[in-house]
């Protein structure tokens, strides 16, 4: 065969299907539409469960959640949103992990990028060491929080959805998504200004980049 042939037989054919076409497709027996279906969507899902229980867990968790919505897939009523409703799997299995006495330590996991706009502007502060102390910090910082505003503060703040786009994720209302994010940054601001005060007494080397200040600032 020809180095032609050869490249266009290893070219991946896309499906241009609608998430409610692979989804009818899958519950009529087609398992590649649902594999399709996973392509689709399991970056975003593996992303959100990084953030929410770590590296060690994530990958796992989101397996159990792909199958269990291939399980359950004629309980999606609303094929067009397939997307939310397998988002939806991946929370619920995250945060029940999370409330496992057996969960990794490796609990929380933030970008490199995820950061920026949480540091001081002071001199120093936007170095790598700095942004990798600030990131640490942060990390540690959202592991002590409950799983539910954890999770509205990375939706809000992180992966930036509107509080209708959470709802709609979430099955959850406005009013009450605005509550967890609140409490959020409240318990976020008093742990990051304890972490403040700790740095402060080992000389400017060692001061901390971030404080709960900043964290409202940059989280209007």
């Amino acid at each position: 065969m020809s180095d032609h042939g050869q490249r266009t037989r290893n070219v991946p054919v896309v499906d241009e299907r609608t998430d409610a076409e692979l989804v009818e497709a899958a519950r009529s027996g087609d398992d590649e539409a649902y594999g399709q279906l996973v392509r689709r969507h399991q970056d975003g899902l593996y992303r959100h469960a990084v953030r929410m229980v770590g590296e060690g867990d994530a990958d796992d968790l989101v397996q159990e959640a792909l199958l269990r919505g291939y399980d359950r897939l004629d309980d999606c009523r609303h094929p067009d949103r397939v997307g939310g409703w397998l988002f939806r799997i991946v929370s619920t299995i995250c945060k029940d992990h999370l409330k496992s006495p057996r969960r990794s330590r490796d609990s929380v996991r933030l970008d490199a990028d995820d950061t920026p706009t949480l540091v001081d502007d002071r001199p120093g502060a936007g170095d790598r060491a700095e942004r990798s102390l600030v990131r640490d910090e942060l990390e540690d910082a959202l592991a002590a929080l409950g799983p539910d505003k954890r999770e509205a503060f990375l939706l809000k703040h992180l992966e930036g959805y509107t509080y209708r786009e959470m709802a709609e994720l979430l099955d959850a209302s406005v009013p009450a998504l605005k509550m967890r994010v609140h409490r959020a940054r409240a318990e976020l601001r008093d742990l990051l200004d304890g972490y403040a005060e700790k740095g402060a007494g080992l000389g400017p080397s060692r001061a901390r980049p971030v404080t709960g200040a900043a964290l409202a600032a940059a989280a209007v």
